[in-house]
C-alpha cells in the first residue's frame, strides 16, 4: 500500500506549484482558489439577535473542488493549511478547517513571509495551531461590513437610486473625495508676485537668476503689482552687491522600503499602474515565477504589510551585494533599520526581494513587461535603502539692493550614493529656480542685466489621485493594506467618483449619497470614528477584546441612526443631479446630459419621456479614416477594451486597436499609427498597398532616441571587443598548452631513450 502523503493547501494554483517543487513527493499542493465559505448573498446570513451568530455556507459554484479537497485530506496523514499570513488567509485556513472537518491533530497552521525553499521547508517544520484571534478579527470586520452594506443599501435604494452600496471605509472614502472637492469650489484665490533679477559678474556667461527674497534677513512677500512696482523703482539703477555667499553640504537619506501603501503610490506615480493591478502583479511576483537556472521561485515577500521591519539575513545580503557591485563608500557602514509608525500590525517584514542577487535584469528576459517594472521599482527601493547618503554641494547667495535682498541657490550632485540605484517620484513638482551659479564673493557688485516680475494666484488643493488618495487613507487610519486597492476600485465601479486624468472627482451622485450619509449617518463616514473601528479590530487580533462585544457596541447606535433616518426620509426621494454636456438633442434642441447604461456612458436628451433621443459620447481622434477619410472614433467594446473605428460603423467597417496618431506617412498620406501603451513608441502606416506599410507582427517596438541609439552602438562594439579579447586569450591559451603537450612528449621521449640505452649497458 502506498504510503500516505501530506496534503498542503495554499490559495492559488501559482503558489501550489513553487511549493510542491520545494517539498518533493512526500507532500501534495493543491489550491482553495480563495474561498470556500462564505456568508449568503442572498440574505443578510448574520443572527444579530443571537450574539451576531454567522451562518456560513459553502460558496455554490466550488461545491466540486470542496469534494475533492475532502477526499484528499480524508487520505492524507497530515493537512498544512498554508493560506496567506494575514487575517483573511487565517480565516480562510479556519474555513477550510471547519469545511473538510479536520481535527486539530491532523490540521496544522503554516505561513510563508516569501516563497523560497528556506522558508518553506522551514514553515513546515515548524507548524502551529490556528490563531483564533486573527479568525475573529476578521469575522469582525466582515460581519461589520455586511450589517452596513445589508442594511444601509436598501435605504439609500429607495431614497436615492437602486443598485447602490454603502460600506464602512468605502463611504469614507467617497466623503474624502467629496469634501476636497467641496474645499477646491470654496478656495478664494489670494494674490502674489514673484520678482526676479538677472544677474552677471561683468564677464560672459556668467548669468544667473537670483529672486526677491525680501527687506533685509526678513522675507517680504508681494502682494500687489503696487507693492512690486515700489521695489522695483528703488533698486532699477540702484548697484547689487553680493552681501552673503554660504556654502554647505547637504545630505539626502533614501526612503525606506516599500509597505503596501507606499508600493500602490510608487507604481501609480511611476509606472501609472492602478492600486489593484499593482496588487494584482505583486501577487504574481509573491506566489512563483519560472526563473532560467532556478525554476519557479516567488521573487518577492509578501505584498499585504504595513510592517518597516527588515530580516538580518536581508540586511547582510544586501551589504554583501552593495559593497560587491558598487564598492565599500556606497554602504553606510551599518544596516539601516526603519521605525514602523504606531498602530502598525508589524505581522510582515516590508517588501522586498527574497533574493537580491537576482538583480531586474538578470530575470527581466523571464518577466512580462508589467512584472518587470514593478519588480524592478521594488529591487530598487530595497536596495537603495540601505545604501550611504547622496551628497550635495548647496550654495546659497544673498545679493542686496538698497536695503532689499535677493537670493540665489544652487545645488550639485557630489556623490551618488544611494540614487545610484533609486529615487523616490513627486507628486508635485517644486516652483524653485535650480541655475547654476557662478564663482561668487562677497562684496562682489554685480550687474543688473534686466528684472522680471510675474503675477501669481495661490491654487486651490489639487484633487485626489489613487495614490495620494491611498496615502490619506493610510495617514487617518482609514482601512489597512488590503482594502486600499478593493476600496478604490468599488467607489469607482459604484460610479461615487470618476477618474478625469488621473485626478479622482465626485460624481452629483457620489456627492448626494455624501451629504445623506454625513446628516444622517455622521459616525459611519465619520474619519475618526472610522480610524477607531480600525483600532478596535487590532484589539480583537492582540486578544484585548471580544469580537461580539465590539459588534454590539456599534450596533446600538447604528440601528437607531438607521430608524430614525427612515422615519425622517419617509415619503422623500433625493434627486440626483444630471451632468450637462455641451451637445444639443438632434430632436428638440435641449442640452443633453450625461446617463449610464448597460455599455457605459452616453448622452440622452432630459426630455424624456417626451423625447428619447439618445446618442453615444464621441471622443475624435486625430486623422482620417484611411479607408474612406472619414472621422476615427475611440470606442469602448463591451468587456471594457479601447478600439478605434471609422464613425461610418458598419458602412465603412474600419476598425483597429491601434492608436491613430496626428502624423501622415511621408508615401501615401494616409493617417499613421502607433502600437497602444506607455512610452514613446513608433509611428507606422498600415495601408497594405503603401511601400512603407509595417505588418501587424512587426509594429510593437520603441523608437529609440539618438542617445539610445548611441548606447547601444558602444554596447555593440563593447561586446565585440570583449568577445574578439576573449577568442584571443583562448587561442593564445591554446598555443601553451599545446607548448607545453610538445615539451612534455620531446621530454617523455628523452627519458625513454635513457632508460633504454641504460637497460642495454
Amino acid at each position: 500500500m502506498a504510503k500516505a502523503k501530506d496534503l498542503v493547501i495554499v490559495e492559488s494554483p501559482a503558489k501550489a506549484k513553487t511549493i510542491e517543487k520545494y517539498l518533493g513527493s512526500g507532500y501534495k499542493v493543491t489550491a482553495s482558489m480563495g474561498h470556500l465559505r462564505d456568508l449568503p448573498k442572498s440574505k443578510m446570513g448574520v443572527d444579530i439577535e443571537n450574539g451576531f451568530e454567522p451562518q456560513y455556507i459553502p460558496v455554490r459554484d466550488k461545491r466540486e473542488l470542496i469534494n475533492e479537497l475532502k477526499k484528499e485530506a480524508k487520505d492524507a496523514k497530515t493537512v498544512f493549511l498554508a493560506t496567506d499570513p494575514d487575517r483573511e488567509g487565517e480565516a480562510i485556513s479556519w474555513h477550510l478547517k471547519e469545511l473538510l472537518e479536520l481535527d486539530d491533530s491532523k490540521a496544522k497552521r503554516v505561513t510563508f513571509n516569501e516563497i523560497t525553499k528556506k522558508v518553506v521547508t522551514e514553515s513546515i517544520q515548524n507548524p502551529r495551531s490556528i490563531d483564533q484571534d486573527l479568525v475573529d478579527a476578521q469575522q469582525a470586520r466582515r460581519i461589520l461590513d455586511r450589517i452596513v452594506g445589508y442594511e444601509l443599501s436598501p435605504l439609500l435604494w429607495k431614497k436615492v437610486k437602486k443598485g447602490l452600496s454603502a460600506g464602512r471605509v468605502q463611504s469614507v472614502a467617497t466623503r474624502m473625495v467629496v469634501d476636497r472637492e467641496e474645499e477646491i469650489e470654496a478656495f478664494q484665490p489670494q494674490e502674489y508676485w514673484l520678482l526676479d533679477a538677472r544677474l552677471n559678474c561683468g564677464v560672459e556667461n556668467s548669468s544667473f537668476t537670483a529672486r526677491f527674497h525680501g527687506k533685509g534677513d526678513k522675507k517680504q512677500e508681494l502682494h500687489s503689482k503696487e507693492e512690486v512696482d515700489a521695489v522695483l523703482a528703488a533698486v532699477q539703477n540702484a548697484p547689487f552687491t553680493v552681501d552673503a555667499v554660504k556654502r554647505g553640504e547637504k545630505q539626502k537619506s533614501p526612503a525606506p522600503p516599500f509597505i503596501t501603501s507606499t508600493l500602490q503610490q510608487e507604481a501609480s506615480r511611476r509606472l501609472g499602474m492602478t492600486p489593484r493591478r499593482t496588487m494584482s502583479i505583486a501577487q504574481q511576483l509573491y506566489e512563483g515565477v519560472e526563473i532560467s537556472g532556478h525554476g519557479s521561485i516567488g521573487l518577492i515577500t509578501y505584498m499585504r504589510t504595513d510592517s518597516l521591519r527588515l530580516s538580518e539575513e536581508a540586511l547582510a545580503a544586501a551589504r554583501d551585494f552593495i559593497t560587491e557591485h558598487y564598492g565599500e563608500a556606497y554602504y553606510p557602514g551599518k544596516p539601516r533599520r526603519f521605525k514602523t509608525k504606531a498602530g502598525a500590525q508589524d505581522a510582515h517584514e516590508a517588501i522586498r526581494p527574497t533574493d537580491i542577487t537576482l538583480t531586474p535584469e538578470l530575470v527581466r528576459k523571464d518577466l512580462t513587461q508589467e512584472q518587470y517594472r514593478l519588480y524592478r521599482l521594488i529591487w530598487g527601493r530595497f536596495t537603495a535603502c540601505q545604501m550611504a547618503n547622496a551628497v550635495y554641494d548647496n550654495v546659497s547667495v544673498d545679493i542686496g539692493s538698497t536695503g532689499y535682498t535677493f537670493r540665489a541657490n544652487y545645488s550639485e550632485l557630489k556623490f551618488k550614493g544611494y540614487t545610484a540605484v533609486y529615487e523616490e517620484s513627486r507628486d508635485e513638482e517644486s516652483n524653485e529656480l535650480a541655475n547654476p551659479l557662478p564663482s561668487l564673493s562677497e562684496g562682489q557688485e554685480l550687474v543688473l542685466e534686466k528684472l522680471t516680475s510675474e503675477q501669481q494666484f495661490t491654487q486651490p488643493p489639487a484633487r485626489y489621485t489613487e495614490a495620494t488618495l491611498i496615502r490619506a487613507m493610510e495617514e487617518k487610519g482609514i482601512g489597512r493594506p488590503s482594502t486600499y486597492a478593493p476600496t478604490i476600485s468599488s467607489i469607482t465601479a459604484r460610479d461615487y467618483v470618476i477618474k478625469e486624468g488621473k485626478y479622482l472627482k465626485p460624481t452629483p451622485l457620489g456627492q448626494v449619497v455624501t451629504g445623506l450619509m454625513k446628516e444622517r449617518f455622521a459616525d459611519i463616514v465619520d474619519l475618526k470614528f472610522t480610524n477607531q473601528m480600525e483600532s478596535e479590530l487590532d484589539e480583537i487580533e492582540s486578544g484585548k477584546a471580544k469580537w461580539r462585544d465590539v459588534l454590539e457596541s456599534f450596533y446600538g447606535g447604528f440601528s437607531k441612526e438607521l430608524h430614525e433616518a427612515e422615519e425622517a426620509l419617509d415619503g422623500v426621494r433625493l434627486k440626483v443631479p444630471d451632468i450637462l454636456s455641451d451637445e444639443t438633442c438632434d430632436v428638440c434642441g435641449r442640452q443633453m446630459v450625461v446617463k449610464k447604461g448597460k455599455f457605459g456612458y452616453f448622452l440622452a436628451c432630459p426630455g424624456f419621456p417626451e423625447c428619447t433621443f439618445t446618442k453615444p459620447i464621441v471622443i475624435e481622434m486625430p486623422g482620417k479614416c484611411p479607408r474612406c477619410g472619414g472621422r476615427i472614433l475611440k470606442r469602448t467594446s463591451k468587456k471594457g477594451y479601447v478600439f478605434y473605428a471609422c464613425e461610418r460603423g458598419t458602412d465603412c467597417g474600419f476598425i483597429t486597436w491601434d492608436v491613430p496618431t496626428k502624423d501622415f506617412c511621408p508615401i501615401c498620406g494616409k493617417t499613421m499609427f502607433k502600437h497602444s501603451g506607455r512610452g514613446p513608441l513608433k509611428s507606422f502606416c498600415i495601408n497594405e498597398s503603401c511601400p512603407n506599410f509595417v505588418p501587424e507582427d512587426k509594429r510593437v517596438y520603441k523608437k529609440k532616441t539618438p542617445e539610445e541609439k548611441a548606447a547601444a552602438e558602444a554596447k555593440r562594439a563593447e561586446k565585440k571587443a570583449a568577445a574578439e579579447e576573449k577568442k584571443a586569450a583562448a587561442k593564445k591559451t591554446a598555443a601553451k598548452t599545446a607548448a607545453k603537450k610538445t615539451t612534455t612528449k620531446t621530454t617523455s621521449g628523452k627519458t625513454a631513450a635513457r632508460k633504454t640505452a641504460k637497460a642495454e649497458e
